[in-house]
């Protein structure tokens, strides 16, 4: 989803920067007419038609002149405008081509002391990575705030974060079905693939709901505010930490196995993945289902399985020796 507001903002935002001019409605029309855009579905282009709103995603964000910001989805800027009022310098990732060309235009006209602080790439989120866009190579962390589309904002997330290391939070406005998700907890009916792979990297909350009437056009779904903090690349705590650590990506290949059957037990669902020895030495019931299970066992699960393999590996070695 993209972003758009309906009036003129006055006043002071949290971090003492003077307001700028965010979108009125007519402006919304005019820019939308000359750029020859209209909401698609093919993008999932929504665009918010409150300032409150995006003022709020900004808020919840924590966003401050001191940060680099990665926006995925900027559409005709109303959201940009809001990041970019508080000092803050950003990149916006835009698919649709004509939104992205129109883009630096919007910002020239409504924000022009921001120009400077503001860069477009014209790209699928999917597709970024620190080499084609290398904007954020030299900081130590960067966020991502953004409305993102709705279809895809799962693998957006998880994409980002496994190919920027230095992705150190996200406040994302997504479904609120995806958003439960995202933030939900082991044993509860919606806790899933998307739960358990977000908290590798590190925890996420739902901070607020969004009503429906806030978009133009209106979706026939609620959305909700995700905020994602990462684990420190010290923390001793994180799953992926530590020199004999679980490696991620067969820890995400046993996830997706548990939870591609996950009314079945581990036993039943990772059959041809884990012998039972390997459940001994994780310390993991087998009769335990999927859905049961936290990050961290997932990480063991697939530590002792990596160690397994290994032991079989030199085993096999030897006997060719």
């Amino acid at each position: 989803m993209n972003n758009e507001t309906t009036t003129a903002q006055t006043g002071q935002d949290a971090g003492n920067q003077p307001a700028g001019h965010l979108l009125g409605a007519a402006d919304i029309r005019r820019i939308a007419a000359e750029a020859g855009v209209s909401p698609t579905k093919k993008f999932g282009q929504n665009f918010v038609i409150d300032p409150g709103t995006v003022r709020r995603i900004v808020r919840e964000a924590g966003v401050t002149a001191n940060d680099h910001v990665m926006e995925v989805g900027p559409g005709l800027g109303s959201l940009t405008l809001a990041i970019l009022e508080t000092g803050a310098s950003m990149t916006a990732v835009e698919i649709d081509p004509p939104l992205a060309e129109r883009l630096p235009a919007t910002v020239a006209e409504f924000m022009p002391e921001a120009s400077s602080r503001l860069a477009v790439v014209n790209r699928d989120a999917l597709t970024v990575t620190p080499e084609n866009v290398p904007d954020f190579n030299d900081d130590d962390t960067f966020t991502l705030v953004a409305n993102l589309p709705y279809n895809v904002a799962t693998p957006i997330l998880l994409t980002l974060l496994e190919r920027f290391d230095n992705l150190g939070s996200f406040l994302v406005m997504v479904q609120k079905e995806v958003a439960d998700r995202l933030s939900a907890k082991p044993g509860s009916k919606i806790y899933g693939t998307p739960s358990v792979k977000l908290a590798w990297y590190g925890t996420a909350e739902r901070v607020g709901t969004i009503g429906r009437n806030v978009f133009w056009p209106a979706p026939n779904v609620d959305s909700a505010l995700v905020k994602f903090t990462r684990y420190a690349a010290d923390d001793a705590s994180a799953p992926g930490s530590g020199p004999d650590a679980a490696p991620r990506e067969l820890t995400f290949q046993l996830i997706d196995a548990a939870f591609g059957q996950r009314r079945k037990t581990l036993h039943a669902a990772l059959k041809h993945m884990v012998p039972a020895e390997v459940f001994e030495a994780a310390g993991i019931d087998a009769t335990r289902r999927g859905e049961t299970l936290t990050i961290d066992e997932f990480a063991a699960l697939a530590k002792a399985l990596d160690q397994y393999n290994s032991g079989l590996s030199q085993t096999a070695q030897g006997e060719a020796a």
